[in-house]
């Protein structure tokens, strides 16, 4: 019995030697410290008197410092949120048209502590016109376009609910003078958009319904309609509901009064097609129907 007791007794001894011995490890942060003095800054990428929202490539430099800060999660507004160690990068937003995004940008500290500050911009992203277009209408630089006057349907128009002229496609060469001797050009700059100027040598033709859209009051018919010098044209998906058959589905629209070689009162044009050659537009006119012009490298 005493042998007993007192193999227990050294066997607790040993535990409590062991257990004594085991001396839990302390981990420590430091001094907790919340990032102070945040400040968020962003520069759109092209923004001047006639782009307020930038140059349609969506660029936008972020700069943001504080103190006591170790990372930064940066929230871009657009549904991405990115970790960067320091404050200043470039982000490029990618959906078309004017958008707002609300930045917002949470400073960590040691700790996990955080600073949060926030701030909207309103930025213009242009759409991604298709190389073969691009190509076509500009060459890669610039190519000036004259009415198709020799082409059967160089003017046309049909209902809005088709994408040919089924009501009346011009002959070759019935039209007037005035719409034969305008010469659009088409230009590339250096985001891959499309820019458009006319010489329209004093006078455009206009269909009767929409000569009060330009001013002027009368039938069908030339008049003294300004074509409002070089114009940044703004492309985007077709929303026509037309067909890849019938159909590049891509449309643009030209700011100002909106008229190529002849006005409807119609600003949007969509590119039914367009070769190294040939370009065919539709577009809604001021009186509800649908028009078509035809265009061809000039000589």
């Amino acid at each position: 019995m005493i042998k007993s007791i007192q193999s227990i007794t050294a066997l607790l001894a040993v535990l409590l030697v062991s257990f004594s011995s085991c001396k839990k490890e302390k981990y420590t942060f430091g001094d907790l410290k919340t990032p102070g003095d945040l400040t968020l800054t962003t520069v759109i990428a092209g923004v001047d008197a006639s782009n307020p929202n930038g140059n349609g490539t969506g660029n936008v430099t972020i700069t943001t410092t504080s103190t006591n800060t170790l990372n930064y999660n940066i929230d871009f507004g657009d549904g991405v949120t990115r970790m960067v160690p320091s404050g200043t990068l470039t982000y490029k937003y990618n959906t078309p048209g004017t958008n707002n995004f609300t930045i917002t940008v949470n400073a960590i500290g040691t700790g996990g502590v955080i600073s949060t500050i926030s701030k909207t911009v309103r930025v213009f992203v242009a759409f991604e016109i298709p190389a073969p277009i691009l190509q076509a209408m500009t060459n890669g630089n610039s190519k000036i376009w004259i009415t198709d006057h020799d082409a059967v349907g160089h003017f046309g128009v049909g209902p809005n609910t088709e994408f040919s002229p089924i009501w009346y496609a011009a002959p070759p060469n019935t039209r007037e003078a005035c719409a034969y001797d305008d010469e659009i050009t088409f230009s590339k700059n250096a985001n891959n958009q499309i820019t458009m100027s006319i010489d329209n040598k004093g006078q455009s033709f206009s269909i009767g319904a929409a000569t009060g859209f330009y001013g002027v009051g009368g039938a069908d018919g030339c008049y003294g309609i300004s074509t409002g010098g070089s114009k940044l044209l703004i492309f985007m998906g077709a929303t026509s509901g037309s067909s890849p058959a019938v159909s590049t589905q891509i449309q643009f629209t030209v700011p100002g009064n909106g008229i190529i070689n002849f006005g409807t009162g119609g600003t949007t044009y969509e590119i039914l097609s367009a070769t190294a050659t040939s370009i065919h537009l539709r577009n809604i006119g001021i009186d509800g129907n649908s028009w078509y012009q035809k265009l061809k490298v000039k000589p």
